[in-house]
């Protein structure tokens, strides 16, 4: 059983963390800023109210986790690397014993298969540039950090990705989208999450990023 906290617990891939985690027997601790929005949680798990930012709720929630989850996210591209050297200071501060980092990251730093950001393809959508700014500067973040801090960045597909059903199967890759047979990338919320907590299980990927799809 590992101490889990999920930061963004209230949002769509953060509640379904948070239930794969429980009902896998962890300890979760729900974070959310608003406690109203983060509705019912699964038995077991503790709400907290919190900002993944504010170095004093991450610094106490740190000293009692194995893991902190960050599944965060918003406009303001600011936020994810604001996110990622709060998190980063608090298991700094540590040391050996400090908790691994697990960021659920964007899918528009994946490479196509001319090894170009999906990102910097000609048509990317203009309404989702923040958002994929932010996780990208929040990847580069990560990849600046030393060896004192333990990360796992998780990209999902870079279009199809929704909420639907837990199958319970997945398929990995590293800095490529992972197709099916119509040679588009996907994954569901769920199955996103089994990956997640798949990883903390079993972590195979450290200080790295990689991708889920079927």
């Amino acid at each position: 059983m590992s101490r889990i906290v999920v930061f963004g617990a209230a949002g769509k891939a953060g509640s379904r963390v948070v239930a794969e985690a429980a009902a896998r027997g962890h300890d979760v601790t729900a974070v959310a800023r608003d406690l109203t929005r983060l509705g019912s949680v699964p038995s077991g798990v503790r709400p907290v109210s919190g900002d993944v930012t504010d170095a004093g709720t991450v610094g106490d929630l740190a000293k009692d986790a194995d893991v902190l989850v960050l599944t965060v996210g918003g406009p303001d591209a600011r936020l994810y690397t604001h996110a990622v050297a709060t998190v980063a200071a608090a298991v700094r501060a540590l040391g050996p014993t400090g908790p691994r980092i697990v960021h659920m990251g964007g899918g528009a730093s994946l490479l196509d298969d001319e090894g170009v950001r999906f990102f910097d393809a000609p048509g990317f959508p203009a309404e989702f540039k923040p958002y994929a700014v932010g996780q990208i500067q929040a990847l580069d973040a990560y990849l600046a950090l030393g060896d004192d801090v333990t990360w796992t960045y998780i990209s999902p597909p870079p279009v199809h990705f929704a909420p639907g059903e837990r199958t319970g199967t997945y398929r990995s890759g590293l800095d490529h989208p992972v197709t099916g047979e119509d040679g588009q990338a996907r994954v569901t919320y769920e199955d996103y999450a089994v990956a997640l907590v798949d990883e903390i299980e079993n972590p195979r990927h450290l200080n790295r990023r990689f991708t889920v799809g079927y």
